[in-house]
């Protein structure tokens, strides 16, 4: 199974613009210097990684609960990625993972321990394992 997505960019780096496009065509959008190093409109390929890693953190973490017997109404997990000017440039300096969970049931220390043991398995994760991660994760039950 493979998943592709397109980027082009023209332009220098500081005026120039690029555009993201998912192989699945659910988003396609525009990004710049300034919306990946500051605040300007558009997307980054840092905030596109914070949505896989969250994406990927909760259904790996709905997996795991499911088949330890604990079905979850529902997981919202959260990705900040941190990037940090450093001597050598720009660089992914660690990822914060908060999540949110409905699990009837479940303990918040059972929970808490799943979610540190997907913070290594959930297959994003594994491919960032360069990168310093922290999960924080609480139950919401009502």
């Amino acid at each position: 199974m493979d998943r592709k997505a397109d980027a082009t960019w023209t332009g220098d780096l500081k005026s120039g613009k690029g555009s993201i496009k998912l192989g699945s065509g659910a988003f396609e959008g525009p990004y710049s210097f300034l919306s990946r190093f500051d605040f300007g409109a558009g997307t980054n390929p840092e905030e596109l990684l914070g949505a896989a890693h969250a994406g990927c953190f909760s259904m790996a973490l709905s997996a795991g609960l499911a088949k330890a017997g604990h079905l979850p109404t529902s997981i919202a997990t959260t990705a900040t990625v941190h990037i940090t000017k450093l001597e050598a440039g720009f660089a992914i300096t660690g990822i914060d993972l908060v999540t949110r969970g409905v699990v009837p049931g479940l303990s918040a220390e059972a929970f808490k321990k799943m979610a540190e043991e997907t913070k290594t398995s959930c297959i994003i994760s594994k491919a960032l394992s360069a990168v310093p991660m922290t999960v924080d994760a609480q139950l919401s039950n009502v």
